[in-house]
């Protein structure tokens, strides 16, 4: 069975179609979920919450194509909403080092990086280059032509480009 076939009977209330559609894409979920909220815990959590949100919801994706972009469409908004709540605090270094991190920075680095982007910018990165969600399925998901969403993504990737060069050169200094 294709996943087009698995998702269009998840949609009309076929339940083995749906675990096994969930089940297909877990870990793509998972993976969302711990770039937004960084604790496998909250991840864990995140992935139970979408599945059970997606159950509910199903018969109303549209486009059974663009089932793993609906779900990681959901994953992200549940995460964008379950920081906001939380209203992250950002992490020092002095932090950092109670913690025992080693002293490798270049996963910091870029997520300080990424912070400097808005949200919306974020959420292209992470549907580009994490998820491997090809443009024209964000122009359709997003509802945008595909011309400005490869803009968006252009300036997007310039900015995270130029704070990081900005970065490396002050610490050469």
């Amino acid at each position: 069975m294709t996943d087009k076939e698995l998702v269009e009977k998840a949609i009309v209330g076929d339940d083995d179609a749906f675990l096994s559609l969930m089940l297909t894409h877990k870990e793509a979920l998972y993976r969302t979920a711990l770039a937004y909220l960084k604790n496998n815990e909250d991840a864990l959590e995140a992935v139970q919450e979408v599945t059970f949100r997606a159950y509910e919801k199903i018969h109303s994706l549209r486009k059974p194509e663009y089932a793993k972009t609906w779900l990681i469409r959901i994953m992200m908004n549940y995460c964008r909403d379950v920081l906001y709540k939380q209203k992250r605090l950002l992490l020092d270094e002095d932090f950092i080092m109670q913690q025992g991190i080693s002293e490798d920075y270049t996963y910091l680095e870029v997520e300080e990086a990424l912070r400097q982007l808005t949200d919306d910018q974020r959420e292209l990165i992470h549907l580009k280059y994490l998820q491997d969600v090809k443009i024209k399925e964000i122009a359709e998901m997003t509802a945008t032509p595909e011309g400005t969403v490869k803009t968006r993504l252009y300036k997007a990737l310039k900015l995270l480009r130029s704070f990081i060069v900005e970065k490396g050169e002050i610490r050469r200094v």
